[in-house]
């Protein structure tokens, strides 16, 4: 008695089945969305959600008042601005204008100098 092996050849034969990289096609787009949604979580463990806001302006500085602080300004409608800590002092020559004056509840007031004319 000889018995006869029956091959499914319907799965091979599809089109779909044959290439492999059919598996892998969509693979560019998930590691796109896996990579936003990796910036947006990396953006709000930070806590600032500003920088994805368009319309906000905002001033970060890091590291305040160290030799490495950072200045941070994004202003609408410009691009991010970076400032870095350096050695260099400013300096030049100027007139006074006035004094600022912080109060018990943590405003600044501006007083203005008064312009004697007879000094000048």
């Amino acid at each position: 008695m000889k018995r006869r092996r029956h091959r499914r050849t319907g799965l091979i034969n599809n089109e779909d089945e044959q290439n492999p990289l059919t598996g892998v096609a969509n693979l560019f787009d998930i590691a796109m969305v896996f990579s936003v949604a990796l910036l947006i979580a990396l953006v709000m463990s930070y806590q600032l959600p500003e920088l994805l806001s368009p319309t906000d302006d905002i001033t970060i500085v890091k590291n305040p008042g160290q030799k490495d602080m950072t200045i941070i300004i994004k202003n609408q409608g410009k691009p991010i601005e970076i400032m870095n800590m350096t050695e260099q002092i400013g300096g030049g020559t100027g007139e006074a204008l006035g004094t600022a004056y912080k109060l018990a509840d943590g405003r600044v007031i501006y007083v203005p100098q008064e312009v004697d004319e007879n000094s000048t």
